[in-house]
């Protein structure tokens, strides 16, 4: 390890050795694909940059200098597609390996990357390629969304180019009753394609698009450096609130050296170690865990190219491929928790962070009991990297989302924008004057969206918490999630936590639905517990464990029983949606269904 990361921030540590100064320093030509990948690739060559599988048993240890090599003739295939400075390419890789080549080839070439999740619908889509002016996509053929950008891309004048991407398994390779792979006669597939000449090795093809794959073999390796500057627009994702169209969030490269405290103070990534980030790179939290932060400290990361989220299956992974690391969001840990856990072999993990929602105290309390390890929670947005966390070396409270990170002055605001008392609730917000490295450029495109949610010299967040004496912050909700009823300011976090620790309850939501008298009334959508059925007599219980345990006004008037919570890819519970139906439902004509 040659320390590459000294390069690039300026910090220090108080007498107990907690990070107490993080400042990062950008020069003004910084290119994380130039300058961090290829560096070590000249000089380090053999170091693992990632271990890549999928379930069909296909395994790939790539280096420093493999990236190099493949990101080259990446960089130089897309070129000459016509793809240089300044264009917005859509990517939608799933967690295929060629997603970061492309990434890395995309910032050789000063283009911006756009990655999107393969859920998205056509309505979705099209008006993020019109929204962006989107002028190439490179798309998966696994699954449907190939259909969707061909239904989509007529639609979109901007588009010029298709890029087809064969990952020859993803996880959707269908098994017979034995478990083995069913593929047509010639068909590459899984293990066939680990051994010579297997990266990129299956061809696609389909009307209108280029191939990626077999175009990337044929292309040049040899790839000049071109200019590009620190602060080109370098990323941009798509980020959806509760009403209107997703925002745009624009970043340019510093925001890869924000992300060395998120590897390196909050992962606690081990250089000589494996980090695993359990994300779909459609989202945000991909290069928060499996990319930027992680090879600037030099260490290799694990991705695993799969479909469904399956529990044991995970478990046995990090087992058997000796994770050191992990990060995933709170629901995957519960999904872990319902497993076995105590059936796998996890003696090779050293460090747990999570997170995407709040964490719950009974599962940061399992985990602790079941691995010896405790989760270390982290606040970050699209807009942003790590912000707020429990630091390396720091003790966290359960329930805490830690301390505001080092590298950013952050508050809790009223409204009025004054800053809040001890234990008041407000919302989170961070200093922007001067602009810190990692805080997104703007909402591409949208002024006033970008002046409503950065003014006054502050970011306003959109979340709110609450900050203990001992400033821990303390997570609350949403803006549009907290539930205001009868004067109140309710946190659906504080009730859903309150609420897993009956034995009835294995997951929950909590929204609120309109109600003439109070405002809003509190609604649980319950999962319930293996062993537990849906009553009236439930309910009660249930309405009586809250008020128990928490301020009566809080305890939910509502309780609705579901098979599942509707979630993102990565895990997340969408509340919206909840509420959507709720809306939906309110608006149906009575008589009709």
């Amino acid at each position: 390890m040659r320390n590459i990361n000294l390069r690039y921030v300026d910090e220090a540590y108080d007498a107990d050795g907690m990070l107490c100064r993080f400042d990062v320093k950008a020069p003004e030509d910084f290119n994380f694909a130039y300058d961090v990948v290829d560096d070590i690739a000249v000089n380090d060559p053999g170091r693992t940059a990632m271990v890549w599988c999928n379930p069909e048993g296909e395994h790939h240890v790539f280096t420093f200098a493999d990236m190099k090599t493949w990101s080259d003739k990446t960089a130089s295939f897309l070129a000459g597609l016509g793809i240089g400075r300044g264009d917005y390419v859509m990517v939608i890789l799933r967690r295929h390996y060629q997603f970061w080549f492309t990434a890395l080839a995309l910032a050789k070439l000063g283009a911006v990357m756009v990655p999107a999740t393969f859920m998205l619908k056509e309505h979705d889509l099209t008006y993020r390629l019109n929204g962006a002016d989107i002028k190439a996509v490179i798309c998966t053929s696994a699954g449907d969304i190939a259909d969707v950008v061909d239904a989509a891309a007529p639609s979109c004048p901007s588009v010029e180019t298709l890029v087809l991407v064969n990952p020859a398994g993803a996880g959707l390779t269908a098994r017979d009753a034995e478990g083995r792979l069913i593929v047509d006669d010639g068909e590459l597939v899984g293990p066939a394609l680990s051994g010579e000449g297997g990266i990129c090795a299956a061809a696609a093809s389909r009307p209108g698009w280029h191939d990626f794959n077999t175009g990337v073999c044929l292309a040049s390796p040899d790839f000049a450096r071109r200019e590009t500057r620190r602060d080109d627009p370098m990323l941009m994702y798509f980020s959806s609130g509760t009403s209107g169209n997703p925002k745009m969030v624009l970043h340019d490269s510093r925001y890869a050296l924000a992300h060395l405290i998120t590897a390196k103070h909050w992962h606690n990534v081990d250089p000589e170690g494996l980090h695993f980030t359990i994300a779909d790179t459609g989202w945000g939290k991909a290069v928060w865990g499996k990319f930027y932060g992680q090879w600037l400290m030099e260490a290799a990361v694990l991705t695993y190219d799969f479909d469904r989220f399956d529990a044991a299956e995970i478990l046995a992974l990090i087992s058997r491929l000796g994770v050191t690391t992990l990060c995933c969001p709170p629901t995957m840990y519960r999904l872990m928790m319902l497993a076995d856990v105590d059936a796998f072999d996890l003696s090779g993990l050293k460090y747990s962070t999570t997170a995407g929602e709040a964490l719950n105290p009974d599962l940061f309390d399992f985990w602790k009991e079941h691995t010896g390890l405790t989760i270390y929670e982290g606040f970050g947005q699209t807009e942003t990297p790590l912000t707020i966390g429990n630091l390396t070396g720091s003790t966290p409270r359960a329930g805490s989302m830690g301390r505001p990170v080092p590298l950013y002055d952050v508050e809790i605001q009223r409204e009025d924008g004054t800053r809040c008392n001890t234990g008041e609730t407000g919302e989170i917000c961070i200093r922007i004057d001067p602009h810190p490295a990692g805080i997104m450029m703007e909402y591409y495109r949208d002024a006033a969206k970008t002046a409503a949610a950065m003014h006054d010299g502050w970011y306003h967040t959109g979340d709110t918490a609450w900050c203990d004496e001992d400033g821990y912050f303390w997570y609350v909700g949403r803006n549009d999630d907290v539930i205001k009823s009868s004067g109140y300011r309710i946190g659906p976090f504080e009730i859903e936590s309150v609420m897993l620790e009956h034995d009835a309850v294995r997951e929950v939501a909590v929204t609120g639905v309109p109600d003439p008298l109070r405002g809003a009334a509190v609604k649980a959508t319950v999962v319930l517990a293996e062993g537990f059925s849906p009553s009236d007599e439930l309910t009660r219980e249930l309405q009586r464990w809250v008020k128990n345990q928490t301020a009566p006004y809080k305890y939910p008037r509502i309780i609705e029983y579901a098979d599942e919570l509707p979630r993102t890819v990565n895990g997340k519970i969408r509340r919206v949606a909840i509420r959507q139906a709720d809306e939906a439902a309110d608006a149906t004509p009575e008589g009709l269904v």
